[in-house]
């Protein structure tokens, strides 16, 4: 199925690792599985497609700092280059509570500290969903540069 995704050659590819290791299980389904999702992202990168890929953390479930920072390393050692990070906000008394709320402030430090790891875009935030649209408007203008400097390129 992701090879026919690949094929089909969308602009990006979005697939959330949600959260860091520790604690998927708890926050995702069982059948998805961290190194899972990893697998999946440095799968798509792989593809002669060259596509690009982009994933998102949701900050405020119980991660700490050393374990976001790991998860910035193995989102980039898969290639990822879009990420974004937003605040957990519980949709109901039935989910996960929320642990923390992250001051505006420590979602600039994760900016900073996730952009040194290479990531050609970085959007982080306590309103920032894993829709965030400025991912697209960066990754479109990307993309139409790419295409305009390589002759014979067309644009869909």
């Amino acid at each position: 199925s992701l090879a026919l995704v690949a094929e089909a050659r969308p602009h990006v590819v979005a697939h959330n690792l949600e959260t860091v290791e520790r604690l998927t299980p708890s926050v995702r389904d069982r059948r998805a599985t961290y190194r899972q999702s990893l697998e999946v992202l440095a799968y798509l990168k792989q593809r002669p497609e060259r596509l690009y890929t982009k994933t998102s953390i949701m900050l405020g479930l119980g991660e700490t700092d050393e374990e976001l920072t790991g998860a910035f390393g193995a989102l980039r050692a898969a290639g990822v280059d879009v990420l974004t990070l937003g605040q957990y906000l519980q949709p109901s008394q039935y989910h996960l509570r929320v642990e923390r709320f992250v001051s505006p402030e420590k979602f600039d430090e994760y900016k900073k500290v996730a952009e040194s790891f290479g990531f050609l875009y970085v959007a982080a935030g306590p309103l920032v969903r894993s829709s965030y649209r400025a991912a697209e408007f960066f990754l479109r203008g990307l993309m139409e540069r790419e295409r305009t400097a390589q002759p014979g390129v067309t644009t869909r």
